[in-house]
């Protein structure tokens, strides 16, 4: 069939992103029918940096002495040289990662996976700048002081005396500006890895990605500039403050102005933190739907290992479904952070009478700003009211509306219809309401430069709740006077986890995220030169992040002696579990996903006054498929000369049954013994001896009638009556893991079509893989046109895979050769194709060449993919999934 994908706008270079925003895969699509032609180091999608590779050695640099390591290395480059490998090599590591990253052929790469001593080889990925959410028409102004009285960090500055003085915290990201009041003087150590220009595009569009690095680490992004401010801003300037406002900064600045930055140059900033002594590291940055052993989630790792404290996001994929959290949060005893939104908002509001209640508001864009002090009595159409489906879509009485304000709610038109229908009947001001929960960010301006009209009267937005208050005055009378300046009001979202924070668990079914902290409407520190101010609101768990990392300098400052290792475990016995928001409701009845919050809030308080450790600090329970019960052990350990008794609980949270792209609630949960006895009654009193020890056995049943392939999850939950209350959060998948599809198929201009498939960019062909050509396809590898004329198979990944084997068989369906071979293969962010920066199929392309290096003969061949599940058995046929193309002929 003719290629659908020919009439659809060509896919570009962009890359997953970080915490903020991100809406990409570290398995981004190539373009199908690039003008280029696409090699092996483009197969995973233009998220990566063509010819760069990173090359992993078997040895941990965290348990070899430098001599070995180098000894090691030496090795690779003499063996190597030995079999004629030709490559360049960037840059080579030996703190956090025993290897290098290279520039190198695809055919060369296929060699170095060969040499005697390399462990792996990863593509090095390109990361683009986070990008985060402004609030909504830049009118919120939310203050930090709300967000640190979420975590308590007000409490530990103002009566425990904690400011996180004399603790070093390294910002890794788009550096920090050194102008800014709030920073001066406290930015001790710092180094541009890349210079200003890296990642701007020229006038031809053509991005730059030379480095040219330097010592200034200034800011010129803002990214960077915002998330230093939530770790420890101090402006005497305007009293702002952030969690910990007497931390030493590091500023490691691994972007431009603009554009992306690379996992090898983080990689490098990872190592010059450790070697400049930071004792926190933040990362606001990473890849979503990745895997653990990422080189910069290994790095992660490794950095916690030798003592540092390292915060991730955990990533803004939430409306991109399960397993979603990104690297390098993925790391061992690295703390992985979810977003919860902010607790209060600052708005634009009117007064309404006689009830005198202040109303907030959002302005529509394209309508002139309400003029303070204007009063106006309030009016509905005939036919509205707090069910109408499509108030104000129809044309009102000439004059009806004339000198007062309308009531409209949202629905079937747009707001733009509904505004000029009231002005045209004379109303001076439109009163949007919503139809669901939340605020709206409306727009009445127009969308067609044939349209002419304007919309001269203001135009607001309003909560569903308070336009069903306006409507019930209506009818005794009512008017409302817009006012000067902003307000404080609740946010309808306020303590619950962000819609945008991303999903775990791990592809290897590891409890992710780990902690959550604020993330949604935060305002803090911008650079002076974008914003006269220097203060921004953004959104993102970018923004919950640095509040961890904050909070872990304040307990540094109280604890010096903790160990890296143990500041997760801390902080997450002492968070505070989230609940489920059901529209503008949260449910208390069970709390939300425990694999979309982790262990909870985090609570700086808690954790400070907490004497009592329960190690581990979360249970990873696995696939039932393999079990009936689950069993595991809790130790608590005592460090004061208190006696501590507990009242131990399983405290369920909702499971998460639905499809990976389209998860939903469900109730059925585990069930628990702890010690022999029933744990869901609260029967269970452990005792924990001054200085001593207590055990829990812990045996976890899953919940029977939770749907298949759902995952499972709540808490170990120790209500003390001293008020040092602890849990533990644990996570399971009921089912058998390796029956979740990982090759889909994908939609495309609203058809599903059958993939994997094969594609014939020349011949405007893809063959689905139900179907059968009368006539096999040939490829010339030649130049055609716009087009390489080489086979491909695109593939929709809905689930990661252990391990992705790109093969070629003969004419006979025996394997000829192995084209290429990736471990640890993430998922796509969905199946559904829509544009250039969908990111729906992987792209897999041909050269025509062996692995030795040589052409391939004429002849037929088909082209297979041998996908191993995600924690699967190599062994067992059942774990690995097998596609393979139509017949074709290569013409020489």
């Amino acid at each position: 069939m003719k290629n659908p994908l020919k009439s659809l706008p060509l896919l570009t270079v962009a890359l997953v992103l970080a915490s903020c925003g991100q809406s990409t895969t570290p398995s981004t699509a190539s373009n199908p029918g690039a003008s280029q032609p696409i090699s092996l180091g483009q197969m995973r999608g233009a998220d990566l940096v063509p010819g760069k590779w990173f090359v992993e050695l078997e040895g941990d640099p965290t348990a070899l002495g430098a001599q070995s390591i180098g000894a090691q290395q030496a090795a690779f480059r003499s063996l190597a040289a030995q079999q004629g490998i030709k490559y360049q090599e960037l840059a080579s590591y030996s703190t956090l990662f025993n290897g290098f990253s290279i520039s190198a052929s695809d055919a060369e790469v296929n060699e170095i996976t060969r040499v005697p001593g390399v462990l792996a080889v990863y593509p090095v990925e390109r990361i683009d700048m986070p990008k985060v959410q402004r609030d909504l028409n830049d009118v919120l102004q939310p203050d930090m002081v709300t967000a640190v009285t979420m975590t308590g960090a007000d409490i530990a500055q103002n009566e425990l005396g904690l400011t996180g003085k004399g603790v070093k915290v390294a910002i890794m990201d788009t550096g920090i500006d050194l102008d800014h009041p709030a920073f001066k003087g406290r930015v001790i150590k710092g180094y541009d890895f890349v210079g200003d220009k890296f990642g701007s595009k020229d006038a031809q569009g053509v991005a730059d990605y030379n480095p040219m690095p330097d010592e200034n680490p200034d800011d010129c992004g803002g990214h960077g500039t915002h998330v230093a401010g939530i770790v420890g801003g101090n402006d005497p300037t305007t009293g702002f403050k952030g969690v910990a406002p007497e931390v030493s900064f590091g500023a490691y600045k691994v972007f431009g102005c603009e554009g992306s930055t690379q996992s090898d140059i983080m990689l490098q900033a990872m190592e010059m933190a450790y070697k400049d002594g930071m004792q926190v590291l933040n990362m606001s940055i990473g890849a979503s739907f990745q895997w653990p052993e990422y080189p910069t989630a290994k790095a992660a790792s490794r950095l916690v290992k030798k003592g540092m404290v390292v915060s991730v996001s955990a990533g803004n994929s939430g409306t991109s479904g399960q397993y979603a959290t990104g690297a390098p949060s993925l790391g061992e005893n690295v703390m992985a952070v979810a977003s919860v939104d902010n607790i209060k908002m600052e708005l634009a509001n009117f007064t309404i009478n006689p009830d005198g209640s202040k109303i907030g508001y959002m302005p529509a864009t394209g309508a002139p700003d309400a003029p303070t002090g204007l009063s106006l009595p309030i009016t509905k159409g005939p036919k509205s009211s707090p069910t109408a489906t499509n108030d104000g879509c129809d044309p009102y009485a000439p004059n009806s509306l004339a000198g007062k304000a309308v009531l409209v709610r949202r629905g079937t038109c747009s707001f733009r219809i509904k505004a000029l229908n009231a002005q045209k009947a004379g109303a001076k001001a439109v009163i949007l309401y919503n139809n669901t929960a939340g605020f709206i960010s409306p727009t009445v301006a127009p969308s067609l430069a044939s349209d002419n009209d304007v919309v001269e009267i203001p135009v607001v937005s309003i909560l569903a709740s308070d336009g069903a208050k306006i409507d019930s005055l209506i009818a005794g009378g009512v008017s409302m006077t817009f006012n000067a300046g902003t307000s404080s009001f609740p946010n309808p979202t306020g303590n619950a986890i962000s819609s945008f924070s991303s999903f775990g668990a791990s592809p290897d079914l590891e409890l992710k995220p780990d902690l959550a902290a604020p993330g949604g409407l935060i305002k803090s520190t911008y650079p002076l030169s974008k914003e006269a101010t220097g203060y921004a609101v953004l959104s993102g768990t970018s923004m919950a992040a640095p509040h961890v990392a904050g909070v872990a300098a304040l307990m540094l400052q109280a604890y010096p002696n903790i160990q890296a290792k143990d500041m997760r475990t801390r902080l997450m016995n002492t968070a505070s579990m989230r609940w489920f928001l059901n529209g503008a409701t949260l449910i208390k009845g069970l709390p939300t996903y425990v694999q979309l919050q982790g262990a909870g809030m985090v609570n700086v308080v808690n954790a400070y006054n907490n004497t009592v450790s329960v190690t581990p600090s979360k249970l990873s329970l696995g696939e039932s498929d393999t079990f009936a019960t689950r069993s595991k052990v809790l130790v608590l350990k005592n460090n004061s000369a208190r006696r501590e008794v507990f009242t131990a609980y399983n405290y369920p949270a909702l499971t998460i049954g639905g499809t990976t792209l389209a998860p939903s609630p469900s109730q059925k949960y585990a069930t628990m013994t702890i010690n022999g006895k029933d744990a869901d009654n609260g029967t269970v009193e452990v005792v924990v001896p001054p200085y001593g020890e207590a055990e829990l056995n812990i045996v976890v049943t899953p919940p029977a009638g939770a749907p298949d392939r759902s995952q499972y999850g709540g808490y170990v939950y120790l209500e003390s009556a001293s008020g040092n209350s602890l849990n533990v959060p644990y996570s399971g998948f009921k089912g058998d893991y390796q029956s979740i599809k990982v090759l889909g198929d994908v939609q495309i201009g609203g058809k599903v079509y059958d993939f994997p498939a094969l594609g014939d960019d020349v011949a405007d062909e893809l063959y689905m893989e139900s179907d059968k050509p009368t006539t096999l396809p040939d490829y010339t590898f030649q130049k055609v046109g716009n087009y390489l004329d080489s086979p491909y198979v695109l593939a929709q990944f809905s689930h990661q895979s252990r391990r992705v084997s790109f093969e070629l068989l003969d004419a006979n369906g025996n394997l000829k050769d192995t084209i290429a071979t990736y471990n640890y293969w993430g998922r796509n962010e969905t199946n559904i194709y829509v544009d250039a920066n969908s990111d729906a199929f992987d792209t897999f392309r041909w050269n025509g060449k062996l692995s030795n290096g040589s052409d391939a003969p004429a002849g037929q061949y088909q082209l297979r993919l041998r996908v191993l599940k995600a924690l699967g058995d190599e062994s067992n046929p059942a774990h690995t999934e097998v596609y393979t193309s139509q017949k074709f002929t290569v013409v020489r």
